[in-house]
């Protein structure tokens, strides 16, 4: 592609999938105090002074407005045993916290009892992203667990092996 061409989104979605990304749930309540989850790849560490996250979410998810009025959110990182965990929450419309062990975090954001990490956030900024709206905030409370994450790559899931010495670059 070049900068005269129109983008053909099929192709640009294909190319960002060269890109391997984990795979998360992230969490809020509604103001009645209702679970609310979805399934993001989009999300990356910001800054460690102060600890700050963000992920993103479609301007047309049915979730937008709980997280947008909220004020907090939880992301798990999923293990790579939670691909049935990833689907149900990608899911629109369903009782995705139905079958999941899941209780209030110290924000009020649904933390769920399985992952490989978790960080629970008060969120700061929200910024046009797009299609998307783009959600920063800081960390106040995290775990980590030794195990292995699910990863998406190139439309699928994944999982990561680490590096022997000899084949490392």
């Amino acid at each position: 592609m070049t900068l005269s061409e129109p983008v053909d989104l099929q192709e640009f979605r294909s190319a960002l999938g060269s890109f391997a990304t984990g795979v998360t749930v992230v969490t809020t309540a509604t103001e009645d105090q209702m679970p609310v989850g979805v399934t993001a790849s989009s999300f990356n560490s910001v800054s460690l002074d102060p600890p700050l996250v963000l992920w993103s979410l479609a301007k047309k998810s049915n979730s937008l407005g709980a997280f947008q009025e909220s004020g907090h959110f939880a992301v798990h990182i999923l293990s790579s045993a939670q691909e049935d965990l990833s689907n149900s929450f990608a899911k629109s419309g369903t009782d995705k916290f139905g079958d999941v062990n899941w209780q209030p975090g110290q924000l009020g954001s649904p933390t769920l009892s399985e992952y490989a990490a978790k960080f629970e956030c008060r969120t700061m900024h929200q910024y046009e992203g797009g299609d998307h709206i783009i959600f920063v905030g800081e960390v106040v409370a995290f775990e980590k667990r030794d195990h292995a994450p699910l990863l998406f790559y190139r439309g699928r899931y994944a999982e990561a092996h680490p590096l022997t010495k000899r084949n490392q670059i």
